[in-house]
């Protein structure tokens, strides 16, 4: 008997070849896209997902596929898991990564259990990543993926082992460029649709008028301020600055200054020179273990503060309620709370977490 895929279709390239690859495979496929908010949230700007061009695109898709195709409403529990949450992390000083949320709560939690109750063996993404079964420990792990410039194990390093056990990547060993060539010989009609690159409800990138519409309050302004305390001009409210930020400040400065520090206790945003922005060590909590199940002594670790960064050499320690110490070898820029934090092993995810604090400037 043929197991059973429900693949999530964005209406994007890459869903589309997973559900085509699947099918290929042998699997018997059913498609789904995710309506998760409406155009009022995203201030209908931009090109935001959830829109009816990429449901019909989906369904399009899936209809040349000669598989069925459905929409599931998930708008409430992305509201409480994702933007609340996001909300939430920026007026109280951190940086939150809502992609990460909406992958651990939304794709990998609710709509899996809902493939679960519909009798489906799997789920499947078109994320670039590879889930491989280890021989000696018999847990699943993440590995990046054979495209370089398109691994996602950094957004999907949360996954649980029950979640990597029922989750298909079919396009861990392919290219983009591969991908868009077999869109184009199926004559998918999104074969050369753009890739999404923002947060998909801030399209415009406007964090502040994002806070703003959706707790109906004003974000204050207040003082900027150097590392003295001395007041250099005002913000126009400070979660809507980030660490390492130089444009947009409107001080005048005969040196270059950037965002290193806010206060939301004091509604302060803290500049100085770029020196300021290094460290050497944080300390990181909420784990979930990948390859390894928990971490129980240093360890030496290649690692990631962001997306598109290059793996960092670093030692993790366990710390007090199963926070990890990490020492970078050398010093990292603008570190920053609420991110996520990514430990990997000659490529393949060991675990991951959200960046707590910074232990240590490597300013002098």
């Amino acid at each position: 008997m043929k197991k059973r895929v429900l693949v999530a279709m964005s209406g994007g390239v890459d869903s589309s070849v997973a559900a085509w690859l699947l099918r290929e495979q042998g699997y018997d496929c059913a498609g789904v896209t995710m309506k998760l908010y409406d155009n009022e949230t995203a201030g209908r700007k931009g090109h935001p997902c959830c829109a009816l061009e990429d449901v019909e695109d989906a369904r399009a898709v899936a209809r040349r596929l000669g598989i069925p195709h459905y929409v599931f409403n998930f708008q409430e529990e992305f509201r409480q898991c994702v933007l609340e949450k996001f909300a939430r992390s920026y007026l109280s000083g951190a940086t939150p990564n809502p992609c990460i949320d909406c992958n651990r709560y939304l794709k990998f939690g609710t709509l899996l259990h809902r493939a679960q109750v519909l009798g489906f063996d799997y789920i499947a993404t078109g994320h670039y990543v590879r889930r491989v079964q280890d021989s000696s420990s018999g847990r699943w792990t993440l590995r990046k993926a054979v495209d370089a410039d398109r691994d996602q194990s950094y957004v999907l390093a949360s996954m649980t082992q029950e979640q990597l056990s029922r989750t298909l990547f079919p396009l861990g060993g392919l290219t983009k460029p591969e991908v868009r060539r077999m869109a184009e010989a199926q004559g998918f009609r999104n074969a050369r649709k753009h890739d999404s690159q923002d947060i998909c409800f801030v399209p415009d990138g406007d964090f502040g008028a994002f806070l703003e519409r959706y707790t109906q309050k004003p974000l204050p302004p207040g003082d900027i301020v150097d590392r003295s305390g001395a007041v250099l001009g005002r913000h126009r409210g400070a979660a809507r600055y980030t660490l390492g930020q130089r444009k947009g400040l409107g001080v005048a400065s005969g040196k270059p200054l950037y965002v290193c520090g806010k206060s939301m206790a004091d509604n302060t945003v803290t500049l100085g020179p770029e020196d300021f922005l290094y460290t050497t060590a944080l300390l990181a909590g909420d784990w979930v273990w990948g390859a390894i199940p928990s971490l129980t002594g240093p360890l030496r670790v290649q690692a990631k503060v962001r997306y598109r960064q290059a793996d960092q050499w670093a030692t993790a320690a366990p710390a007090e309620d199963g926070q990890v110490l990490l020492t970078f070898d050398r010093p990292q820029r603008a570190v920053t709370p609420g991110q996520a934090v990514v430990l990997y092993r000659e490529g393949t995810v060991l675990g991951g977490g959200t960046i707590l604090r910074v232990l240590r400037t490597a300013a002098p």
